[in-house]
């Protein structure tokens, strides 16, 4: 189930993010799993998210989004 919801999130963060994206499917899947866990970090150091709580839906396209920028970064050509 974790890899259908990553597969979502991270499609719907490489719809979201402007721009080319080099990522493939199997990259696409890690990085909307990443994305959950990021999310789940994050919030949870914010308070936003109770020990147990996972990140929503919105929270781990956000955070697939910021792993997609950093990852079109590290991979652009100079």
């Amino acid at each position: 189930m974790t890899i259908i919801i990553g597969l979502l999130v991270g499609f719907v963060a490489k719809m979201l993010k402007p721009g080319k994206d080099p990522a493939g499917f199997i990259i696409t899947i890690l990085i909307g799993i990443a994305g959950s866990f990021i999310a789940t970090f994050v919030g949870k150091f914010l308070g936003w998210y109770q020990p147990g709580e996972t990140a929503g839906f919105i929270g781990s396209v956000l955070g697939a989004i910021i792993l997609l920028v950093l990852y079109g970064l590290a991979t652009r050509k100079r």
